[in-house]
């Protein structure tokens, strides 16, 4: 067996074994109190989303703690969050389909659905923040009677298009990838119900070298078309901020470095959620602690890239020598949110350090808390980037600080809660880790052998 595939897999494994593995949890075995727990909690977070929107809907935007000066507020910042979430998924999953990375074939699959959940729930901020939900479609790119595509001249249409274009292709990669495992889930199905759901989605897959051949060839022509489409969503929402006027905003560094922080938070979220599937469904002997240090590595990586980056920042405001830039950079290290700036630092910084020791590394408390502080700092980042910025511009006149209100926290409370639920359904109807791909894992190491 291969270096490379060590500890990637239990010694003496059949393929039977992994599929059973894999399948058993939504065949045959029956979910315990912990995950009707859960669920109900979940559910609950998600009525009180649902709540809160109606109330939203009947009383305004005025029930946020947005103001004069600081019109994005928690909406934008949520937004932006959760697109950064979302865009790691197909990111990590087609980047390391691409470098042949062995490790890939236990992670892809959550990695992809958490893609899919976290668009969707961004999509819902935009909309709430216009204040008038039923005139959303002014920022579909539509030709109109007034003139071609009058909605281009706003940045927010640019993110319509990028996101709506990535969601689709997320889902088509998602279910191309799933096409296998449907079919195998028809064939171990006990109930006719299954065997005719499963059969459907599974479109008449027979597991032949045809089918393979082109299965394959599609399924990488994708990765390789993902990355470049990932690349350019999150710059576009990076150009959102570079394209306005504001100090802080006017920076050529925000398209790469949001894409690095979408890939960092994305790879703290997948720790997570690794750790939840391994204990929740008995994953031990597939999701490994070579998994989780290998993705501990790359989590340490972006972390001194984001360091740079924000140390970049610094330089550039101080350098560019414009009274404004200097002013905001005194604001954001010293104002009346340093607090909040410097545990971000700390978070997204300071705290990943850690990782370079071994021990750290392959402990699993450790790394949960390291990727929960570093999803709490990236969501620091993407308030603070709205927040100090639009509350410390060139006008002093205009300077004010910003409350938030009861009803952004619960919107964001509940789309967390939703999350979850979305993400407990799909963990109970589909395979949380894909089994063809462990299986063709397996095979390489008896090749290897």
């Amino acid at each position: 067996m291969s270096g490379a595939k060590e500890g990637l897999l239990p010694e003496g494994a059949s393929y039977g074994n992994l599929v059973g593995t894999v399948a058993d949890p939504l065949m045959r075995r029956r979910m315990g109190r912990w995950y009707w727990g859960g669920l109900a909690l979940a559910l609950l977070m998600s009525l009180v989303l649902a709540g809160s929107l109606a109330w939203l809907f009947i009383e305004g935007i005025g029930i946020f703690g947005n103001n004069t000066t600081i019109v994005w507020g928690f909406p934008i910042a949520n937004y932006v969050w959760w697109v950064g979430i979302g865009n790691a998924g197909t990111l990590i999953s087609s980047m390391l389909l691409l470098t042949r990375q062995p490790w890939r074939a236990a992670i892809n699959r959550f990695a992809e659905a958490m893609t899919l959940f976290a668009v969707s729930i961004a999509g819902i901020f935009p909309i709430i923040h216009l204040g008038r939900p039923y005139l959303s479609y002014w920022l579909a790119p539509y030709p109109n009677t007034m003139q071609l595509w009058p909605q281009w001249r706003s940045a927010l249409v640019w993110d319509f298009a990028a996101i709506v274009t990535y969601l689709l292709f997320s889902v088509m990669f998602f279910y191309i990838g799933l096409i296998p495992d449907l079919a195998t889930l028809r064939d171990r199905a006990q109930s006719r119900t299954g065997r005719v759901l499963y059969g459907i989605f599974a479109l008449g897959w027979r597991g032949s070298a045809r089918h393979w051949a082109r299965h394959d060839a599609v399924y990488r022509a994708m990765a390789a078309m993902a990355v470049p489409l990932v690349v350019s969503v999150h710059s576009v929402v990076g150009l959102d901020f570079a394209a306005g006027l504001m100090p802080g905003w006017q920076e050529t560094i925000f398209p790469p470095y949001f894409v690095v922080g979408a890939l960092f938070s994305g790879f703290a979220m997948v720790v997570v959620l690794a750790a939840l599937m391994r204990w929740g469904f008995g994953l031990q002997s597939l999701l490994t602690m070579r998994h989780f240090e290998a993705m501990a590595k790359i989590i340490l990586a972006a972390s001194v890239i984001m360091g740079i980056s924000y140390a970049t920042e610094w330089l550039m405001s101080w350098y560019g020598g414009e009274r404004a830039e200097r002013s905001f950079l005194h604001h954001q290290l010293a104002g009346s949110d340093a607090l909040l700036y410097w545990s971000m630092i700390a978070f997204n910084v300071a705290v990943p350090q850690v990782l370079w020791l071994p021990a750290a590394r392959r402990s699993l408390p450790v790394l949960i808390g390291v990727s929960l502080l570093i999803n709490v700092g990236m969501w620091l980042e993407r308030i603070l980037i709205i927040w100090d910025t639009l509350s410390h511009g060139y006008l002093p006149s205009m300077w004010r600080p910003w409350h938030t209100s009861l009803w952004d926290w619960t919107i964001l409370a509940g789309s967390l809660g939703f999350y979850a639920l979305l993400f407990l359904v799909f963990a109970r109807v589909l395979p949380v880790v894909s089994m063809h791909d462990m299986g063709k894992l397996l095979h390489e190491r008896e090749d290897a052998g």
